[in-house]
């Protein structure tokens, strides 16, 4: 069996989903960048779509619309049953995809399941030509690693390839993504989205996939998928590990927003990578520098955060009369924004409101690592449906003049959250400043003393696993015109004046009157 359609017709209400999500992850996240998707294949192609998954619901949604529509149609979603059946909305929008429900064990009081009808639907789609889309680490949850992947994937493609195995010229792909946010459930934050490539197999090139297998086959699969998919996002053991991480690629390379956001992850996880390697068992000269570095990049870290302030501006210090001008800058600006941006927080407030009792009530139900992960959906669904009834209920009540308030609402809305943003961000600004202002200059100077040192074993480190030694110019030359990226001072200044999208000096920003550097523990 051979697939030469171009996959199963897309249904109208899937074109209305898409650009449901679209709008709405648009809104929530700040900048959402997409790395080669020149990796996709096209419609016709069976193809098993598979991420790592940490955000529930979120990031089916944000697969969907990173698959380029001419490029794949439709994205066939899974998700757990339970997902099923239930009068709300959540429910509706996973049916109304064309979401293939699956069975989990933890789900069912006796702990059997059985998906071999589903499995068989799923086949039909790939002999068909469709993009299927499975997260082959079973579940979502709040943790920096990625939990071992199930040998399920492994065994469809197997299964698959056994059912055409008189045909070989038949091809079935594992198109591997990385999905990585910078702070998946906090509004205006950034995630990035790559693709690798594809892993393709066929009866002629893997007759070791047909059955009777060896199962050590499709652990090798398996094991696969999990290499590439931990390459292109932050596999950390601890929530620990992330934040030095962090800072160690910030002190590496201070470029803000002018670093492309992959570069930015895939510095981060370079660091990363060592100071997952130490353990108590490690003796070598080097491991035992690296032990110190990893201690002392925390002990810095918790200075800066004790003392309300952050790495730059350490590494660049300002007089105290720069510092208070800067002040009085950030004030009035703050203030002049939030005071224009009133009229349209009218209409935000209920959304606000309604999302935030959503989700405290919602984190009541449970730990940490079984509820946060869940977050961004809560607020994603209970934002859009507050959001609609606004922009209704406004509708409604200037009925004489509906016409117009049918699209000034919803632009003043947007044009509110620009506005807020930038308040924000100076407010946020403002409050590092004055900070900075009641650190004595003695603590300051010994700071600066320490992030010298500190700054000098970091680049020793970057070039002992093969980093450019010149990160601010390499970084700065390479790339493109990437989405959210800003180059220069010139575009930095422009960009901020966008409505379309606002100008970060830092890829760490949320919409949060102060910086998150912090995450909760995993407490299970």
């Amino acid at each position: 069996m051979s697939s030469t359609s171009k996959g199963t017709p897309v249904p109208w209400s899937y074109y209305l989903i898409r650009l449901l999500f679209q709008f709405v992850l648009k809104i929530f996240y700040g900048t959402i960048v997409i790395e080669n998707t020149h990796y996709v294949l096209p419609d016709g192609e069976p193809c098993i779509v598979c991420a790592n998954h940490s955000n529930s619901l979120t990031d089916a949604l944000l697969l969907v619309i990173a698959m380029p529509q001419k490029i794949r149609g439709m994205l066939r979603l899974t998700a757990k049953a339970t997902q099923f059946g239930h009068k709300t909305f959540t429910s509706w929008l996973i049916e109304s995809a064309g979401t293939v429900p699956i069975q989990r064990r933890k789900d069912n009081p006796d702990g059997t399941v059985d998906n071999s009808q589903v499995m068989l639907k799923l086949m039909e789609a790939l002999e068909a030509g469709d993009a299927v889309c499975l997260f082959p680490e079973g579940m979502s949850r709040y943790h920096p690693t990625i939990a071992p992947l199930k040998t399920g994937v492994a065994r469809l493609v197997s299964d698959i390839l056994t059912r055409n195995r008189d045909n070989l010229d038949f091809t079935i792909s594992i198109l591997n993504c990385s999905v990585t946010y910078m702070h998946r459930q906090h509004f205006r934050s950034d995630v990035l989205v790559t693709f690798h490539p594809p892993m393709r197999f066929s009866p002629k090139t893997h007759p070791e996939l047909l059955a009777p297998i060896e199962y050590d086959h499709i652990r090798e699969v398996t094991s696969q998928m999990h290499d590439q998919i931990s390459s292109g996002t932050i596999d950390a053991p601890s929530w620990g590990l992330v934040r030095t991480a962090k800072l160690t690629a910030r002190m590496y390379a201070p470029l803000g927003t002018r670093m492309r956001l992959g570069d930015y992850i895939r510095v981060t996880r370079a660091f990363l990578e060592v100071f997952k390697s130490l353990d108590d068992s490690a003796q070598s000269d080097a491991a035992k520098e690296q032990k110190e570095l990893l201690h002392d990049l925390n002990e810095y870290q918790d200075k800066l955060v004790r003392l309300g302030i952050k790495d730059d501006r350490v590494m660049r210090p300002l007089r105290r009369t720069v510092i208070l001008t800067r002040i009085i800058v950030r004030f009035t600006w703050s203030l002049a924004l939030f005071s224009i941006s009133l009229p349209g927080l009218a209409l935000w407030c209920p959304v606000f409101l309604t999302t935030f009792i959503a989700v405290k009530n919602f984190k009541k139900t449970g730990p940490i690592f079984d509820t946060w992960d869940e977050i961004a959906q809560y607020k994603l669904i209970y934002g859009l449906a507050s959001g609609i009834s606004v922009w209704f209920s406004a509708v409604m009540l200037t009925l004489p003049f509906a016409a117009f308030t049918v699209v000034l609402v919803p632009a003043l809305m947007w044009i509110t959250l620009r506005w807020l943003e930038d308040a924000v961000s100076a407010f946020r600004a403002l409050r590092a400043l004055l900070r900075l202002l009641l650190v004595g200059q003695g603590t300051l100077k010994g700071l600066s003393e320490q992030r010298k040192d500190l700054h000098s074993r970091v680049m020793n480190l970057a070039t002992q696993i093969g980093l450019p030694n010149n990160p601010e110019m390499y970084f700065l030359s390479t790339g493109g015109r990437e989405k959210g990226r800003v180059r220069g001072k010139w575009e930095s200044t422009t960009r901020y004046f966008s409505v379309k999208r606002r100008r970060k000096r830092d890829w760490n920003e949320t919409l949060r009157l102060y910086d998150k550097v912090d995450y909760p523990e995993d407490d299970s």
